[in-house]
């Protein structure tokens, strides 16, 4: 046998399709097995796919962007081929007739070279998209992402920093300094995925979403038609957390092999707020309610891409480094593409650190058919009134968005005095 197929592989039990994001030989290329051959997208997971054997890559049947069901022949790998062997697909045939198609066809051989170039470049998939869309060479950014990966800032900062842009993006410019002239009727001009054009008036680019933003849409959407969301607020005294944090950071980073961050005190925190209250840890079932015994914290990750939340199984039987090692080691994963479905599936409760970003307060929506979400604010120095006497303290605001059908404000003001209990009297050994 000199050939095998590549088939979309069985990402769940409940996943039947996938979306071809990219692929990482094109044909003729010679690929070894394990080496990474092309990624997917699914509504649970961004990964990577490696080749299962090693050869020349002899057909691909699936294009970037393509959905295809699982088990489908995505391409066809020869490993008795020799590299560049195989015929590039021909190039279409210049239109016969008009004068005004040589400038054009000038234009495209040099976003085809572009294009060559920045396919070898290390980028996000939405770095990616974004230099196709406004033709910038990859080749030429640089990345400053981990491993000096290209992500969406260095190429809003290409775009903005007079870097190639495409003659689109000229022209916008040139028609933003032009002398206004009368409106001209709206339009929008196709650029293939993409379009470019005017509605109202206004300037716009059109750009269809990700497989992956779409789940969330769908998802987020639903959760809203679902649930009657109620959020509620609590202020937290970060101040003990934080003097302990500083006192054992180096040592717990030289003992454990990854850095002390706050999110273990806070995963710690909700478990015993989830312990007080178990009906957050819990869904509806028809006409009843199902408490889970098992406590899954889902922490959201977020990407260049898209937001996804994988989930620390028995969260309640880790230790406080073990909380800490599972979280590191599924946000690595998260956004290296390694996360498997194992590691998105089983959630119970779910936690959002949106605080990351400077952001004081969020109502965090649920995620379904959880009943409560936990949301984590900004860390600020303030002065708060303690024992009649003013002192500055680490503060920040936390949330519990929880399902009103089944939660009732009791319950939260109830789960969120535990979880502020635990932070302001931390006494758990971290080392």
């Amino acid at each position: 046998m000199a050939t095998q197929n590549v088939l979309m592989p069985q990402m769940g039990e409940s996943i039947q399709e996938g979306t071809l994001t990219r692929w990482h030989k094109k044909l003729g290329d010679k690929v070894q097995r394990e080496e990474i051959l092309f990624e997917i997208s699914t509504d649970k997971v961004d990964t990577e796919i490696p080749s299962p054997v090693s050869g020349v890559l002899v057909q691909i049947l699936a294009k970037e962007g393509e959905t295809v069901n699982v088990n489908s022949i995505v391409a066809i790998i020869d490993d008795a081929a020799a590299p560049g062997s195989v015929a590039q697909a021909p190039a279409p045939e210049k239109a016969s007739a008009p004068a005004v198609a040589a400038p054009v066809q000038v234009a495209q051989d040099s976003s085809s070279a572009s294009n060559e170039s920045s396919s070898k470049v290390f980028a996000s998939p939405l770095a990616r998209k974004m230099a196709e869309e406004h033709a910038v060479d990859l080749s030429k950014v640089q990345g400053s992402g981990e491993g000096n990966k290209i992500v969406k800032n260095d190429i809003l900062a290409a775009l903005e920093g007079g870097k190639p842009v495409s003659p689109l993006v000229a022209s916008a410019a040139a028609a933003a300094s032009a002398p206004a002239v009368k409106s001209t009727p709206d339009h929008m001009k196709s650029t293939g995925g993409s379009a470019e054009g005017v509605i109202d008036g206004v300037r716009v680019s059109r750009v269809p979403l990700s497989g992956m933003r779409k789940k969330i849409a769908e998802h987020m959407v639903m959760s809203k038609r679902t649930s009657p969301h109620v959020t509620s607020v609590i202020e937290i005294d970060l101040q003990k957390i934080v003097d302990i944090r500083a006192k054992f950071k180096d040592k717990f980073e030289a003992a454990n092999g990854f850095k002390l961050t706050f999110m273990p005190f806070f995963l710690h925190a909700v478990i015993e707020g989830i312990k007080a209250v178990p009906i957050v840890n819990a869904s509806v079932d028809g006409d009843a309610i199902l408490y889970k015994k098992d406590i899954n914290l889902g922490c959201a990750v977020a990407l260049d891409w898209g937001l996804i939340v994988p989930v620390i199984k028995n969260s309640s039987e880790r230790s406080f480094v073990g909380l800490g090692r599972e979280l590191n080691n599924l946000a690595e994963k998260a956004r290296n593409k390694k996360l498997a479905p194992e590691d998105v599936r089983g959630g119970t409760f779910s936690i959002s650190n949106y605080g990351g970003f400077g952001t004081v307060i969020g109502q965090p929506i649920i995620n379904q058919p959880q009943v409560a979400i936990f949301g984590i604010g900004a860390m600020q120095k303030k002065p708060v009134v303690i024992n009649d006497a003013i002192a500055i303290r680490t503060m920040c605001y936390c949330v519990l968005s929880f399902d009103h059908r089944v939660i009732d404000g009791s319950d939260s003001g109830k789960f969120l005095s535990t979880v502020k209990n635990v932070i302001e009297n931390w006494n758990i050994p971290v080392m």
